[in-house]
Protein backbone atom coordinates (compact mmCIF):
# COMPACT_ATOMS: atom_id res chain seq x y z
CA UNK A 1 0.00 0.00 0.00
CA UNK A 2 2.85 2.39 0.81
CA UNK A 3 4.65 1.74 -2.47
CA UNK A 4 1.43 2.20 -4.46
CA UNK A 5 0.54 5.46 -2.68
CA UNK A 6 4.07 6.87 -3.09
CA UNK A 7 4.01 6.26 -6.84
CA UNK A 8 0.57 7.85 -7.13
CA UNK A 9 1.61 10.95 -5.13
CA UNK A 10 4.40 11.68 -7.62
CA UNK A 11 2.08 11.31 -10.60
CA UNK A 12 -0.65 13.46 -8.98
CA UNK A 13 1.96 16.21 -8.48
CA UNK A 14 2.99 15.99 -12.15
CA UNK A 15 -0.45 15.63 -13.73
CA UNK A 16 -2.90 17.49 -11.49
CA UNK A 17 -5.48 14.68 -11.80
CA UNK A 18 -8.20 15.02 -9.15
CA UNK A 19 -9.49 11.50 -9.75
CA UNK A 20 -6.03 10.08 -9.10
CA UNK A 21 -5.70 12.35 -6.05
CA UNK A 22 -8.95 10.88 -4.71
CA UNK A 23 -7.69 7.35 -5.21
CA UNK A 24 -4.33 8.25 -3.63
CA UNK A 25 -6.00 9.80 -0.56
CA UNK A 26 -8.04 6.64 -0.09
CA UNK A 27 -4.93 4.47 -0.29
CA UNK A 28 -3.10 6.73 2.16
CA UNK A 29 -6.05 6.48 4.53
CA UNK A 30 -5.83 2.69 4.47
CA UNK A 31 -2.08 2.86 5.00
CA UNK A 32 -2.42 5.22 7.98
CA UNK A 33 -5.11 3.14 9.68
CA UNK A 34 -3.24 -0.14 9.26
CA UNK A 35 -0.74 0.89 11.97
CA UNK A 36 -3.31 1.46 14.78
CA UNK A 37 -5.10 -1.71 13.67
CA UNK A 38 -1.88 -3.70 14.21
CA UNK A 39 -1.49 -2.06 17.63
CA UNK A 40 -5.08 -2.97 18.52
CA UNK A 41 -4.51 -6.62 17.56
CA UNK A 42 -1.42 -6.74 19.77
CA UNK A 43 -3.26 -5.13 22.69
CA UNK A 44 -6.04 -7.68 22.29
CA UNK A 45 -3.53 -10.50 22.78
CA UNK A 46 -2.51 -9.27 26.24
CA UNK A 47 -3.66 -11.34 29.18
CA UNK A 48 -6.41 -9.87 31.40
CA UNK A 49 -5.34 -7.96 34.51
CA UNK A 50 -7.18 -7.02 37.68
CA UNK A 51 -7.85 -3.57 36.22
CA UNK A 52 -8.80 -4.81 32.72
CA UNK A 53 -10.15 -8.18 33.73
CA UNK A 54 -11.83 -8.81 30.36
CA UNK A 55 -8.62 -8.03 28.46
CA UNK A 56 -8.08 -5.28 25.87
CA UNK A 57 -9.81 -6.75 22.83
CA UNK A 58 -12.16 -3.74 22.71
CA UNK A 59 -9.21 -1.71 21.40
CA UNK A 60 -10.00 -3.17 17.97
CA UNK A 61 -13.46 -1.58 18.01
CA UNK A 62 -12.06 1.79 19.15
CA UNK A 63 -9.57 1.71 16.29
CA UNK A 64 -12.55 1.08 14.01
CA UNK A 65 -13.89 4.51 15.00
CA UNK A 66 -10.49 6.07 14.24
CA UNK A 67 -10.46 4.38 10.83
CA UNK A 68 -13.91 5.82 10.13
CA UNK A 69 -12.77 9.32 11.05
CA UNK A 70 -9.73 9.11 8.75
CA UNK A 71 -11.82 7.82 5.85
CA UNK A 72 -14.42 10.57 6.37
CA UNK A 73 -11.66 13.19 6.36
CA UNK A 74 -10.23 11.83 3.11
CA UNK A 75 -13.71 11.86 1.51
CA UNK A 76 -14.20 15.52 2.52
CA UNK A 77 -10.82 16.48 1.00
CA UNK A 78 -11.68 14.65 -2.22
CA UNK A 79 -14.98 16.51 -2.53
CA UNK A 80 -13.24 19.83 -1.89
CA UNK A 81 -10.60 19.23 -4.57
CA UNK A 82 -13.17 17.90 -7.06
CA UNK A 83 -15.44 20.93 -6.69
CA UNK A 84 -12.47 23.27 -7.00
CA UNK A 85 -11.36 21.49 -10.18
CA UNK A 86 -14.86 21.84 -11.66
CA UNK A 87 -14.90 25.59 -11.01
CA UNK A 88 -11.29 26.31 -12.00
CA UNK A 89 -9.73 25.77 -15.39
CA UNK A 90 -7.05 23.13 -15.04
CA UNK A 91 -4.98 21.35 -17.68
CA UNK A 92 -4.17 17.71 -17.15
CA UNK A 93 -0.73 16.49 -18.19
CA UNK A 94 1.20 13.20 -18.15
CA UNK A 95 -1.99 11.29 -18.89
CA UNK A 96 -0.08 8.14 -19.74
CA UNK A 97 1.47 8.12 -16.29
CA UNK A 98 -1.95 8.72 -14.71
CA UNK A 99 -3.28 5.71 -16.59
CA UNK A 100 -0.33 3.60 -15.43
CA UNK A 101 -0.77 4.74 -11.82
CA UNK A 102 -4.47 3.82 -11.91
CA UNK A 103 -3.64 0.33 -13.13
CA UNK A 104 -0.89 -0.06 -10.51
CA UNK A 105 -3.32 1.17 -7.83
CA UNK A 106 -5.94 -1.37 -8.88
CA UNK A 107 -3.38 -4.20 -8.85
CA UNK A 108 -1.94 -3.11 -5.50
CA UNK A 109 -5.35 -2.94 -3.85
CA UNK A 110 -6.31 -6.36 -5.20
CA UNK A 111 -3.11 -7.89 -3.78
CA UNK A 112 -3.84 -6.28 -0.39
CA UNK A 113 -7.45 -7.48 -0.56
CA UNK A 114 -6.43 -11.10 -1.15
CA UNK A 115 -3.85 -10.98 1.63
CA UNK A 116 -6.27 -9.50 4.18
CA UNK A 117 -9.13 -11.84 3.34
CA UNK A 118 -6.84 -14.89 3.53
CA UNK A 119 -5.38 -13.74 6.87
CA UNK A 120 -8.82 -12.84 8.23
CA UNK A 121 -10.17 -16.30 7.46
CA UNK A 122 -7.11 -17.93 9.04
CA UNK A 123 -7.45 -16.12 12.38
CA UNK A 124 -11.26 -15.83 12.34
CA UNK A 125 -11.34 -12.02 12.12
CA UNK A 126 -14.51 -10.69 10.52
CA UNK A 127 -13.09 -7.16 10.74
CA UNK A 128 -9.99 -8.08 8.74
CA UNK A 129 -12.09 -9.86 6.12
CA UNK A 130 -14.24 -6.73 5.80
CA UNK A 131 -11.10 -4.62 5.38
CA UNK A 132 -10.02 -6.95 2.58
CA UNK A 133 -13.37 -6.54 0.86
CA UNK A 134 -13.00 -2.77 1.34
CA UNK A 135 -9.62 -2.90 -0.42
CA UNK A 136 -11.26 -4.80 -3.27
CA UNK A 137 -13.72 -1.94 -3.78
CA UNK A 138 -10.70 0.41 -3.80
CA UNK A 139 -9.33 -1.56 -6.75
CA UNK A 140 -12.53 -0.79 -8.63
CA UNK A 141 -12.27 2.93 -7.83
CA UNK A 142 -8.69 2.88 -9.11
CA UNK A 143 -9.99 1.54 -12.41
CA UNK A 144 -12.52 4.41 -12.46
CA UNK A 145 -9.58 6.80 -12.79
CA UNK A 146 -9.06 5.31 -16.25
CA UNK A 147 -12.36 6.92 -17.30
CA UNK A 148 -10.99 10.32 -16.27
CA UNK A 149 -7.92 9.77 -18.44
CA UNK A 150 -10.07 8.76 -21.41
CA UNK A 151 -12.21 11.88 -20.90
CA UNK A 152 -9.14 14.12 -20.91
CA UNK A 153 -7.88 12.50 -24.12
CA UNK A 154 -11.28 13.18 -25.69
CA UNK A 155 -11.13 16.85 -24.70
CA UNK A 156 -13.51 16.52 -21.74
CA UNK A 157 -11.46 17.68 -18.71
CA UNK A 158 -14.56 17.85 -16.48
CA UNK A 159 -14.74 14.03 -16.47
CA UNK A 160 -11.70 13.83 -14.14
CA UNK A 161 -13.21 15.81 -11.19
CA UNK A 162 -16.56 14.09 -11.72
CA UNK A 163 -14.80 10.74 -11.31
CA UNK A 164 -13.28 12.21 -8.12
CA UNK A 165 -16.77 12.93 -6.79
CA UNK A 166 -17.87 9.42 -7.74
CA UNK A 167 -14.97 7.91 -5.79
CA UNK A 168 -15.88 10.11 -2.79
CA UNK A 169 -19.46 8.80 -2.96
CA UNK A 170 -18.23 5.19 -3.03
CA UNK A 171 -16.03 5.90 -0.01
CA UNK A 172 -18.99 7.33 1.93
CA UNK A 173 -21.18 4.31 1.13
CA UNK A 174 -18.47 1.89 2.32
CA UNK A 175 -17.83 4.09 5.38
CA UNK A 176 -21.49 4.02 6.46
CA UNK A 177 -21.61 0.21 6.22
CA UNK A 178 -18.33 -0.21 8.13
CA UNK A 179 -19.29 2.21 10.89
CA UNK A 180 -22.67 0.55 11.34
CA UNK A 181 -20.88 -2.71 12.18
CA UNK A 182 -18.32 -1.02 14.46
CA UNK A 183 -20.94 0.92 16.44
CA UNK A 184 -23.19 -2.14 16.75
CA UNK A 185 -20.33 -4.14 18.25
CA UNK A 186 -19.42 -1.32 20.63
CA UNK A 187 -23.06 -1.41 21.80
CA UNK A 188 -22.81 -5.22 22.27
CA UNK A 189 -24.97 -5.90 19.23
CA UNK A 190 -24.69 -9.22 17.41
CA UNK A 191 -25.74 -10.60 14.04
CA UNK A 192 -29.24 -12.07 13.59
CA UNK A 193 -29.37 -15.81 14.21
CA UNK A 194 -26.39 -15.92 16.59
CA UNK A 195 -28.47 -16.56 19.72
CA UNK A 196 -30.67 -19.05 17.84
CA UNK A 197 -27.56 -21.07 16.99
CA UNK A 198 -26.36 -20.90 20.61
CA UNK A 199 -29.70 -22.05 22.05
CA UNK A 200 -30.24 -24.84 19.51
CA UNK A 201 -26.71 -26.19 19.99
CA UNK A 202 -27.04 -26.21 23.79
CA UNK A 203 -30.50 -27.79 23.73
CA UNK A 204 -29.21 -30.67 21.58
CA UNK A 205 -26.62 -31.76 24.18
CA UNK A 206 -27.71 -34.91 26.11
CA UNK A 207 -28.57 -34.09 29.70
CA UNK A 208 -29.77 -30.54 29.06
CA UNK A 209 -33.41 -30.31 30.14
CA UNK A 210 -33.95 -26.73 28.97
CA UNK A 211 -32.07 -23.61 27.93
CA UNK A 212 -32.69 -20.36 29.81
CA UNK A 213 -31.20 -16.91 29.30
CA UNK A 214 -28.66 -16.71 26.46
CA UNK A 215 -26.45 -13.70 25.72
CA UNK A 216 -23.55 -13.03 23.37
CA UNK A 217 -21.31 -10.09 22.55
CA UNK A 218 -18.27 -9.26 20.44
CA UNK A 219 -14.98 -8.18 22.00
CA UNK A 220 -12.75 -7.28 19.09
CA UNK A 221 -12.98 -10.10 16.56
CA UNK A 222 -13.93 -12.78 19.11
CA UNK A 223 -17.34 -13.75 20.49
CA UNK A 224 -18.27 -14.33 24.15
CA UNK A 225 -21.36 -16.31 25.19
CA UNK A 226 -23.19 -16.38 28.53
CA UNK A 227 -25.77 -19.19 28.85
CA UNK A 228 -28.11 -20.69 31.46
CA UNK A 229 -28.99 -24.40 31.19
CA UNK A 230 -31.21 -26.55 33.39
CA UNK A 231 -30.22 -30.13 34.27
CA UNK A 232 -31.76 -32.89 36.36
CA UNK A 233 -31.60 -31.83 40.01
CA UNK A 234 -30.71 -35.36 41.11
CA UNK A 235 -27.41 -35.39 39.19
CA UNK A 236 -24.10 -35.20 41.01
CA UNK A 237 -22.01 -32.06 40.72
CA UNK A 238 -19.44 -33.96 38.68
CA UNK A 239 -22.03 -35.21 36.16
CA UNK A 240 -23.64 -31.77 35.81
CA UNK A 241 -20.19 -30.23 35.30
CA UNK A 242 -19.54 -32.72 32.51
CA UNK A 243 -22.77 -31.66 30.79
CA UNK A 244 -21.67 -28.02 30.98
CA UNK A 245 -18.35 -28.95 29.36
CA UNK A 246 -20.21 -30.82 26.61
CA UNK A 247 -22.31 -27.71 25.94
CA UNK A 248 -19.17 -25.57 25.69
CA UNK A 249 -17.55 -28.05 23.29
CA UNK A 250 -20.70 -28.05 21.16
CA UNK A 251 -20.76 -24.26 21.01
CA UNK A 252 -17.11 -24.15 19.92
CA UNK A 253 -17.96 -26.48 17.06
CA UNK A 254 -21.05 -24.61 15.85
CA UNK A 255 -20.58 -20.91 16.74
CA UNK A 256 -17.88 -19.21 14.63
CA UNK A 257 -15.21 -17.03 16.29
CA UNK A 258 -16.16 -18.12 19.82
CA UNK A 259 -13.60 -17.00 22.41
CA UNK A 260 -15.25 -18.29 25.57
CA UNK A 261 -18.57 -19.59 26.85
CA UNK A 262 -19.74 -19.17 30.44
CA UNK A 263 -22.28 -21.87 31.33
CA UNK A 264 -24.56 -21.41 34.37
CA UNK A 265 -26.17 -24.59 35.75
CA UNK A 266 -29.63 -24.51 37.32
CA UNK A 267 -31.70 -27.47 38.64
CA UNK A 268 -34.67 -28.38 36.49
CA UNK A 269 -37.96 -28.24 38.40
CA UNK A 270 -39.08 -31.62 39.68
CA UNK A 271 -42.46 -32.55 38.20
CA UNK A 272 -45.23 -32.63 40.78
CA UNK A 273 -46.97 -36.04 40.93
CA UNK A 274 -50.65 -35.88 40.02
CA UNK A 275 -53.08 -35.72 42.93
CA UNK A 276 -55.38 -38.73 43.33
CA UNK A 277 -58.95 -38.53 44.54
CA UNK A 278 -59.71 -41.03 47.39
CA UNK A 279 -62.40 -43.60 46.62
CA UNK A 280 -65.66 -43.07 48.44
CA UNK A 281 -67.28 -46.20 50.01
Amino acid sequence: MGATALLQIVIVWLSGSVALLADTMHNLGHLATTIPLIIAFRLGRRVPTRRYNYGLRRAEDLVGLLIGAVIALSAALIVWESVRALTTQRELTHLGWVLAAAIVGAAGNELVARYRIRAGRRIGSAALIAEGQHARTDALTSLAVVLGVIGAWLGLPWVDPVIGLFIAAVIVVVLVGSMRTVVRRLMDGIEPGTLDSVEETAAAVPGVVSVGCARARWTGHRLEVDLDIAVDSTLTVETAHGIAHAVEDGLRGHVPHLQQATIHLTPAPTPTPPRTTPLMH
